[in-house]
């Protein structure tokens, strides 16, 4: 298995499989109220054997080229992740997500995960649009699509049902030209 180093802060970002599934729900079980704020990803995993069924999910994705998923370790612990939620090779678009439990928050693990795995689907993979969709009321995940320099394509009203209330979900995006452009800049 690969992990990449995430900065000097000991912070890593591996793949995250169904073998884990004990490691992920002991992180959901840490993060759970604060990782359900805005996503259901809490409450998917409740027990063992849900949480492998989730990760399996993934890893089915990834064989069948339509989604990823990884984990973020930070001095050895699982403490959140990113993932390509949709992932359509044929329309050259995908959506990237994240999660975080509340001990690793403000630390821009988030960010320079997330920016990793948009280096992937632009560069290796040729995405030509990476989305990033947030409720409106998020503001840390929107805050990290700020800071990947993604912009900001509208809001969807009222679009994402969850906890019986209707949540404004707003779309951020780079092109993959833009993104090239950024990470360009970001070398100089």
């Amino acid at each position: 298995m690969f992990a990449i180093s995430l900065g000097d802060d000991g912070a890593e970002l591996r793949p995250l499989e169904p073998w884990q599934a004990e490691e992920y729900l002991a992180h959901i079980d840490r993060g759970r109220e604060f990782i359900g704020q805005y996503v259901a990803l809490a409450a998917v995993a409740t027990d063992v054997d849900s949480a492998r069924a989730f990760l399996q999910s993934y890893a089915d994705k990834q064989a069948g080229d339509s989604g990823r998923i990884y984990g973020i370790w930070l001095d050895g612990t699982l403490v959140g992740g990113v993932l390509f939620r949709i992932w359509d090779i044929e329309s050259g678009a995908c959506e990237a997500g994240c999660w975080l439990e509340p001990s690793a928050a403000g630390r821009g693990l988030v960010t320079r995960a997330a920016r990793v795995i948009i280096d992937w689907a632009v560069y290796e993979r040729e995405m030509h649009r990476v989305e990033w969709q947030v409720a409106a009321g998020n503001t840390a995940s929107i805050n990290v699509a700020k800071r990947l320099g993604m912009v900001r394509d509208g809001v969807l009203r009222e679009s994402y049902p969850y906890r019986g209330v209707r949540h404004d979900m707003e779309v951020w995006s780079v092109l993959g030209p833009e993104w090239r452009e950024l990470r360009a800049r970001e070398d100089r």
